[in-house]
């Protein structure tokens, strides 16, 4: 079940897309820029899936529905 609103969802992909970017394209320096590409990543799978494990692990919802589901 989803648990992201859609606006949490394209600012974790806009975000993931750039740590990524800035990761891998040498602007964060080694191995920082290994580790924001990882967090990107992660950014990025939770945004495209519209679910999050540490929103699932707190009961925590930005989509608005009912927390306790």
């Amino acid at each position: 079940m989803k648990n992201e609103a859609s606006w949490d969802r394209i600012a974790r992909v806009v975000g993931g897309v750039v740590l990524i970017g800035l990761g891998l394209g040498g602007v964060i320096a080694s191995p920082w820029g290994w580790v924001a590409a990882a967090v990107g990543g992660v950014f990025l799978a939770t945004g495209i899936m519209g679910w999050c494990p540490i929103y699932a692990v707190l009961h925590l919802r930005t989509n608005g529905g009912d927390a306790g589901s």
